[in-house]
């Protein structure tokens, strides 16, 4: 009795071998592209979303968290 293998998914390499492997290596640096750059889209977001630090600092003394002497001594830090 001899067994049939169905469409070459027997024994053997599977998914990774022959043509396989350049479409499953594509496949994987697209993944990685599409991480990276969702990455990179998602970091300058969350930096242009944040007030700059000058902003901050005139809104804490606004509210009165801090004196003028304190707003000018780190507003000379700042710039």
């Amino acid at each position: 009795m001899q067994f049939r293998m169905m469409d070459g998914y027997g024994y053997g390499y599977g998914m990774m071998g022959g043509g396989y492997g350049i479409i499953g290596l594509i496949f994987c640096i697209l993944v990685l592209i599409g991480l990276v750059l969702l990455i990179k889209y998602l970091w300058k977001g969350s930096a242009k979303r944040g007030d700059s630090a000058i902003e901050i600092l005139k809104k804490r003394y606004a509210s009165g968290e801090i004196t003028k002497e304190e707003f000018e001594e780190k507003k000379k830090d700042l710039v």
